[in-house]
């Protein structure tokens, strides 16, 4: 595995073992999930004839969005690009839905997209997007069309170096503008060998599950880990897996997958939503590592899962929190053998002040993350860039091969987050963002600096504030907490109801009950609970709670509730039209 770039490494495989499964691509029918096979030899032509094509639309190093909503189409034009030696950008194929058409069409004008790879059934409907954003100039080539077919042995470009741009990672945009991340082909490697150090994957592997593949786990962790193994990827969407969760554990199942990743909330929901019938007809044994990631893992919900599926033969043991970020390709930390361990019980107050102490009093618990996975990781105090000692928190900084080299035409924000030095130490750290602390070895993650809500010099964790509300009534769903500014930072809760509630029920006990189990548990005061239908709460394509968003919406008046409670300030706040 001495290969300098992806593609070498994966066309090499082809020769090796031409008649492998690649690729398992899974497709609801008539209530089932119906798989259609591509072998190693079948990918590597495909992929060949569209470089071919995409060479006489692209220069190396031009930039090419790929936008398809077929999984098979989606793995063949972003391979393609890098074989073409184009920079893929993967990207959600346009919805309609406006915010996200507006973020298609800011990430083609940030990186002045030559060309956007698409389907035949979806180029009028991306054609017309790139037409009425003023970019109409740009490319839009179906890669399923006529237009597409070539001859794979033509076409051919030498192979890019090391350090050449591999594709830009658009990051999910939960606390700030979505960025590109520069992954290339040197970092992404190397994470790929932490990503095998850290969770023991061997030659061969299945590897599979419903994530996103233009997210950075769907891709790096879903996609591309078991194509760089010479394993097979097993994939289904993720709308059947929202649909109906047991599909995901059914496939884990029946195509014997070793590792599947997902974030926690997809856990959540196996727990709450696959039933005695569908549990009874599960074999998870070959489940070696099943990966939480992706947000703040909750202790209680690997329990539960853990609990829960234990009749299906699931090893709680297979259960591995993790954390990484686009930043970094995608791991960070995490690790087979060392997850998970009962959750460590810490001290509330002793929590919000940043101190990992043992409770004297009301406890939280908190899933650790692992040790680090080939990357030098630090706590660092955010204000003085001092490293701060175990059992502290602080913001995480990560240095490492996997780290890429900074933002798409973003050279302040570059600086502002890469290359930075801990006081009185060395250099070439990445700030992350995130909030966490080391405890013997292993990373525990807190939250999202910006995400954090001071109320009388104590750290509140939104995601706590989000849990807690949950648990006051089973007609609850998503849910977002956040602060709204003035003398002194006020909470906003807003709690979805579950998909089929009825509204004609006391929704004023309800948003009561919301205020007093949130002073019952953090002595503090919501100062607005608003109860919504569901779907109000925006999720970021990752499916991470925007609660920049929210509170964007909730400030500028545009949230329509079913009910709310609002106290004075904060009602004078919305007419004075705050935050704007």
């Amino acid at each position: 595995m001495d290969h300098q770039t992806l593609t070498e490494h994966i066309r090499a495989q082809a020769v090796r073992t031409p008649d492998r499964e690649a690729l398992v691509l899974l497709t609801e029918h008539r209530g089932g999930l119906l798989p259609r096979t591509i072998t190693y030899a079948a990918l590597d032509r495909s992929v060949r004839g569209l470089a071919a094509v995409l060479a006489r639309h692209v220069r190396p190093g031009e930039r090419v969005l790929v936008a398809h909503r077929s999984r098979e189409l989606f793995v063949t034009a972003f391979l393609a690009c890098l074989h073409a030696g184009a920079v893929a950008v993967p990207v959600a194929a346009p919805d309609g839905r406006g915010h996200h058409d507006q973020r298609v069409a800011g990430i083609v004008r940030e990186t002045a997209a030559a060309c956007v790879l698409t389907s035949t059934d979806e180029a009028g409907e991306v054609s017309r997007l790139l037409a009425r954003t003023g970019h109409g100039d740009v490319v839009c080539l179906p890669t399923d069309g006529p237009a597409a077919a070539a001859d794979a042995g033509t076409g051919e470009r030498a192979a890019p170096d090391a350090d050449a741009v591999a594709y830009l990672q658009y990051t999910s945009g939960s606390t700030r503008d979505p960025r590109g991340v520069i992954v290339t082909h040197r970092s992404l490697l190397a994470n790929q060998r932490a990503i095998r150090q850290a969770l023991g994957t061997r030659e061969g592997v299945r590897v599979g599950g419903w994530l996103p593949l233009y997210h950075d786990m769907g891709l790096v962790g879903q996609l591309l880990h078991p194509l760089w193994l010479g394993g097979t990827a097993v994939l289904l969407t993720p709308a059947a897996f929202v649909r109906r969760p047991a599909n995901w554990l059914e496939t884990i199942s029946r195509h014997r997958l070793a590792v599947s990743a997902a974030p926690d909330f997809a856990y959540e929901m196996c727990v709450r939503r696959v039933n005695d019938s569908q549990l009874a007809g599960l074999d998870l044994s070959c489940w070696e590592t099943a990966v939480d990631g992706g947000e703040p893992v909750d202790a209680t919900t690997l329990a539960a899962f853990a609990e829960r599926f234990a009749p299906a033969g699931l090893d709680p043991r297979a259960l591995t929190p993790c954390y990484g970020l686009a930043e970094a390709t995608l791991m960070v930390s995490g690790s087979r053998e060392d997850g998970p361990s009962a959750p460590l019980a810490v001290d509330a107050v002793a929590l919000e002040s940043g101190r990992l102490a043992e409770p004297a009093g009301q406890a939280r618990l908190l899933a650790h993350c692992g040790p680090p996975a080939s990357a030098d990781v630090r706590i660092v105090d955010p204000d003085s860039c001092a490293e701060v000692p175990d059992g502290h928190v602080g913001e995480i900084w990560v240095r490492g091969s996997g780290v890429g080299p900074g933002y798409w035409a973003r050279p302040a924000e570059t600086a502002a987050a890469f290359g930075r030095r801990i006081a009185g130490q060395g250099g070439g750290y990445l700030r992350t963002g995130d909030l966490g602390a080391f405890r013997d070895g292993l990373l525990y993650v807190t939250g999202r600096l910006k995400d954090m809500i001071v109320v009388a010099g104590r750290n509140l964790y939104p995601q706590d504030l989000e849990r807690t509300v949950q648990q006051v009534s089973g007609l609850f769903g998503a849910a977002t907490a956040f602060a709204v500014p003035g003398a002194r930072e006020r909470i906003v809760v807003i709690q979805e109801l579950r998909a089929g509630s009825r509204y004609d029920i006391d929704l004023a006990g309800l948003a009561s009950a919301v205020q007093q189990r949130i002073t019952e548990e953090y002595d503090v005061r919501a100062a607005a609970v608003l109860l919504v239908r569901p779907g109000t709460v925006r999720r970021t394509t990752s499916g991470k709670v925007e609660r920049a968003a929210m509170r964007r919406l909730f400030l500028r008046g545009e949230l329509a509730p079913l009910h709310q409670r609002v106290e004075p300030e904060v009602e004078q706040l919305l007419v004075a039209g705050g935050g704007r």
